[in-house]
């Protein structure tokens, strides 16, 4: 029988085998590690959001800063209440965790096992997949479509297959930022092949404004076997504050609770109260503000006839028509740090949407290498 003991030390084994540092590792800035670095490097390799933390949120952690000498553990009752709450969930329904990436890898601990797979597409968010990989649980990768949105059928023949397993779907889908449809997700959702569990990975779904692509909550509230995880690291801008939650079935959660720690910074769940008090004009603001930003880089991309993977996220994938490397490489030395490399996508550079004036010195940076 599982217990939160036997996975943090399961979970210790696996990050040492295989380095996982989630965020930080993935965000890989080693990429440029021991080159002179600009101080005024700008930063668009990790989906982090320019903006911060609200100004609600700054106030309420520099609130509680004198008083963060205690643990305050009877206040997470209520705050998770809160959490739960705006998005329509009762507080069973939900476990919290640093960022999503804790609630993302307890359940591949639980719903993965040696005969139950972890599946998902390739290339995806490489966290769960790592994990399952160092826990020795199999994994199975399937080809994204020619427009680089997910096969869900492929995902559910393979568990079909498989006779169960837990099918993994970052929506919006890092790195390409491409999206599986509200039908597809329908789909999926009604043809789940017996003793599988679907996890949704929503970390960027406030950006979507796509009207055919919705929030797979729904079925959580319908007691569906999916899970859906959240996070305040990209459209709140709280990614150095780890804070994130999953949402699914009373009994699901129960499970994950189990195995959670389930105990976030007090500084970090204050601000998270704060701008759920104001989230709608927040989050509002905020998405317009970014698709703004967006939409003046792939203008910019089109006008010189650089293809790119239509973006739904805070992020977007470019072409650069040869191997990406050169650009990871290169442009950091000039002062931009783009994404890390995304196999097989190897002429495909991730770059995170940053303010008006990073975007512009990218530009002029990529133009640069890119014309050679």
């Amino acid at each position: 029988m599982s217990t939160r003991r036997g996975f943090i030390a399961r979970m210790a084994a696996a990050a040492a085998v295989a380095r996982i540092l989630p965020e930080a590792a993935y965000a890989q800035r080693a990429a440029v590690k021991g080159a002179a670095l600009a101080k005024d490097m700008v930063w668009l390799n990790a989906n982090e959001n320019p903006a911060g933390p609200p100004r609600c949120s700054l106030d309420a952690m520099t609130a509680v800063l004198p008083s963060s000498g205690r643990y305050h553990y009877n206040e997470f009752a209520d705050i998770y209440t809160v959490m739960a709450t705006a998005e329509g969930l009762a507080p069973e329904q939900i476990v919290a965790g640093a960022g999503s990436s804790e609630v993302l890898h307890t359940a591949v601990e639980l719903f993965t096992s040696a005969t139950k797979p972890f599946i998902t597409v390739n290339p995806a968010y490489e966290g769960p997949r790592d994990v399952a990989r160092n826990l020795g649980r199999p994994v199975i990768l399937t080809k994204l479509r020619e427009d680089y949105t997910a096969d869900v059928r492929k995902m559910a023949e393979e568990a079909d297959r498989a006779h169960g397993g837990l099918i993994y779907l970052c929506n919006p889908n890092n790195p390409t930022s491409a999206v599986t449809s509200a039908q597809d997700v329908d789909w999926l959702v009604a043809n789940l092949p017996a003793n599988t569990t679907l996890l949704v990975d929503e970390a960027y779904i406030h950006f979507v404004e796509r009207p055919d692509v919705k929030s797979a909550l729904p079925y959580v509230k319908q007691g569906k076997n999916v899970i859906v995880a959240r996070t305040f690291s990209k459209i709140y801008g709280m990614a150095g504050l780890r804070v994130g939650f999953a949402a699914a079935r009373a009994d699901l959660i129960e499970q994950m609770t189990r195995m959670s720690l389930n105990v976030i910074s007090i500084v970090s769940a204050r601000a998270v109260v704060a701008a759920l008090n104001e989230r709608e004009p927040i989050l509002r603001e905020r998405k317009a503000s970014m698709s703004k930003t967006r939409g003046e880089m792939t203008a910019w991309l089109r006008e010189r006839k650089v293809k790119f993977i239509e973006p739904n996220a805070n992020f977007m994938m470019i072409d650069v028509g040869r191997d990406s490397r050169h650009f990871i490489t290169t442009m950091p030395t000039l002062g931009v740090a783009p994404g890390r490399p995304f196999p097989p996508l190897d002429n495909m550079l991730r770059v995170s949407i940053g303010t008006d004036a990073e975007m512009a010195r990218f530009r002029e940076v990529f133009w640069k290498v890119y014309k050679g």
